[in-house]
């Protein structure tokens, strides 16, 4: 699937913009691999253990996005593959161009 062909919700949030991920752990690379329902679906190599799963997708998110780590919160789903994830400074249209949808 090309990254063009992904489309999700993402709404406003304060200070930014916030969207739902279904992260699957233990890929063979990282990569935004199409949609799940109105989430982004992201593939990880990191396991989820420890929080490695959550540290690997918040650093992926923001390469993807070109911003600091210190500007994405996981608000919701730590424990889950199902997460609400909130990124500081970027309106929802930005974040859409970015993860390229």
């Amino acid at each position: 699937m090309r990254k063009r062909d992904i489309k999700f919700k993402i709404t406003n949030a304060e200070g930014g913009a916030a969207f739902a991920v279904r992260v699957v752990p233990r890929a063979s690379k990282n990569e935004i691999s199409g949609r799940h329902g109105d989430a982004v679906k992201i593939r990880l190599t990191a396991p989820p253990v420890e929080g490695a799963a959550n540290q690997a997708l918040v650093g992926f998110l923001a390469e993807t996005l070109g911003v600091r780590k210190n500007q994405i919160e996981i608000l919701t789903g730590h424990t889950s593959r199902d997460k609400m994830v909130c990124v500081v400074g970027l309106t929802p249209q930005e974040v859409e161009e970015r993860l390229g949808g």
